[in-house]
């Protein structure tokens, strides 16, 4: 049987052609999303069910973060919280003062030296810890039994669910004046050392307890992003003849990179909070001199010594250069090429 050589109708047989786009067109070469021609009521009206499961979320943000923040402006004030029993009525009534308590922080030499202890512990940190879970995250990835990598990681992620007490506890019966090194120390003929004491090594002190406590949890977020990974990557760079260390070098780094960046500039803003609840617990061992930080200088002026205008001047004065870490951060994140914490 003889197959029908009649050509087809113009529109069954023409082919739409392609239209040249030049190399910097990106609209011609992308078609436009089904949302571009949407206006702002439909997509309200299409996830109205995701944004009223948001909104109680976001109104305890407002409630509890953003509203207390109309609160900095006893900063500028010499405020009296017992003029009245409501707090309204106590930070309206009380007389402004201006940038008179921004002016007794800087001329106060304790706040210097809180400043000088959260940037040298948050120095330490960020060179012995922030790599540890990234070492820790790699090493279990390279288990190739699932047990053994299950049980690895359980054990190191369970003293995250510990408190601070408890873990300055364990500390302290292992490297205080009476602990099981000092013990071990003078039953073979030498002298006890206290390390919980000694203000020197307080800063490393602080940090073996963060890793020991909190580095299970930083292993989680990176373990992620590895398993994100394609195993034909893996397989190709072997092929090509890449051993393990290139493999990793060549594959797993670049796939943890935007994970480091994000958590990088994460910690580079929150570098003048260095861990309240655990220094509070050790400042009175080691002295304010070593255990004063910023937040601990907040507290103990504004609860301790009731300066509330004052304390929220230095609080104020911290927010304020946290912000500038992170834009600062994540502008240096996009030079390198990644996103950071919003794009640009």
């Amino acid at each position: 049987m003889s197959h029908s050589t009649v050509p087809r109708s113009g529109t069954e047989a023409a082919t739409p052609e392609k239209t040249p786009v030049a190399p910097g067109d990106v609209t011609g070469s992308r078609e436009r999303p089904p949302e571009a021609g949407l206006s702002l009521r439909h997509r309200f009206r299409r996830d109205r069910g995701l944004l009223l499961m948001t909104l109680p979320a976001v109104l305890l943000v407002l409630v509890f973060n953003y509203l207390p923040i109309l609160g900095n402006v006893v900063a500028f004030q010499d405020y009296d919280p017992y003029i009245s029993d409501n707090g309204v009525v106590s930070i309206l009534n009380s007389p402004f003062v201006g940038l008179e308590n921004f002016q007794r922080i800087f001329e106060d030499s304790a706040f210097w030296n809180a400043v000088e202890n959260t940037l040298v512990l948050f120095f330490v940190q960020l060179v012995l810890f922030f790599p540890i879970p990234i070492l820790l995250a790699l090493l279990i990835n390279s288990v190739v039994r699932p047990r053994v990598r299950a049980v690895a990681q359980a054990v190191l992620y369970l003293p995250h669910f510990f408190s601070w007490v408890l873990v300055i506890a364990v500390f302290q019966q292992m490297f205080g004046g009476a602990g099981m090194l000092s013990q071990l120390l003078r039953r073979n003929g030498y002298d006890g050392i206290d390390i919980m004491t000694n203000p020197d090594t307080f800063a490393f002190l602080l940090t073996a307890q963060s890793v020991w406590k909190d580095a299970g949890w930083g292993i989680i977020v990176f373990l992620a992003a590895l398993a994100s990974v394609s195993q034909d990557h893996y397989e190709a760079a072997a092929m090509d003849g890449a051993g393990r260390w290139r493999r990793m070098w060549h594959v797993t780094l670049p796939a943890l990179r935007p994970v480091i960046a994000l958590l990088l500039v994460l910690r580079v803003g929150d570098a003048l909070t260095v861990g309240f609840e655990q220094i509070l617990l050790q400042r009175d061992a080691v002295g304010p001199g070593a255990g004063e930080v910023l937040d601990t200088f907040v507290w103990w002026n504004g609860v301790r010594n009731q300066d509330f205008s004052y304390a929220a001047a230095a609080g104020l004065v911290k927010g304020v250069v946290s912000i500038g870490l992170v834009l600062a951060a994540n502008k240096v994140a996009h030079l390198m090429g990644e996103q950071g914490v919003y794009k640009k």
